[in-house]
């Protein structure tokens, strides 16, 4: 399991922390306050929304509720201020680690991550102390049965992106920031909704981590992955599957 794994891409997640719905329409409520709040709220005017509406859907999270969260964050209903920020630091083993949150309180959120950093073996650093080491690149992921390499090569090309990776488990296509809605719906049109679409962090390299190191290191993802605030978790680690197995068992 590699921090940049190709159908994970470089982001990790718990398995277990997927299926938890109400943090996951937590997460998703957020984004889209955010953008609903960020330009205007119609999706047809808003790539951003339409993005978070579409992550919505296929999260199972019902139409009245997108719809009572755009009405809150754009007609006065909730004059909660949510900052989106980032955070940045080493895990163990010298691994570098993206932290991404939206929070009503900085102090609360900031004093979370930094114990998280602290309790297993790592150092939350200043802004950009990492992020050096990353590309900033939107993903959009499919399922391997949804087509063949060379169908999703062709239309992921078509589309804009500038990258496919294609394995057993599925199609991650890679595109430039500024391309990453067009790309989405582009893909959207023609193979239906993705298992996942955003905007990540992309590692430049990898640090491979094993043993007692590799154990604390996911333990201190899966504690920032937790955390209600937290968005997304990116960091440049490389683990080998047969040690990714022993871990597990």
């Amino acid at each position: 399991m590699a921090g940049h794994s190709q159908f994970k891409n470089i982001m990790y997640r718990k398995g277990a922390q997927d299926k938890k719905r109400a943090r996951v329409f937590t997460r998703i409520s957020r984004e889209i306050m955010a953008a609903a709040r960020s330009g205007l709220p119609d999706p047809e005017s808003n790539p951003r929304l339409r993005s978070a509406m579409a992550a919505a859907r296929v999260a199972n999270m019902p139409k009245d509720n997108i719809a009572r969260i755009i009405k809150r964050a754009t007609g006065g209903e909730d004059d909660t201020s949510i900052a989106e920020v980032r955070y940045e630091g080493y895990g163990p083993g010298g691994v570098a680690v993206i932290v991404e949150a939206m929070t009503d309180n900085r102090n609360r959120t900031a004093s979370s991550i930094r114990t998280a950093f602290n309790k297993h073996g790592g150092n939350l650093g200043e802004t950009n102390s990492v992020s050096f080491m990353f590309q900033r690149v939107g993903s959009v992921s499919y399922p391997a049965a949804v087509a063949s390499a060379d169908a999703m090569f062709e239309a992921a090309l078509d589309a804009g992106a500038t990258d496919v990776a294609s394995t057993g488990d599925g199609h991650v296509i890679t595109c430039a920031p500024e391309d990453f809605y067009a790309v989405r719906e582009t893909l959207e049109a023609r193979f239906g909704a993705p298992s996942e679409a955003q905007l990540i962090w992309k590692p430049t390299s990898t640090v491979p981590v094993a043993g007692d190191t590799a154990d604390t290191l996911l333990k201190l993802l899966e504690a920032l992955e937790e955390d209600d605030d937290v968005q997304s978790v990116s960091a440049n680690f490389d683990i080998a599957e047969d040690e990714l197995r022993r871990l597990s068992a």
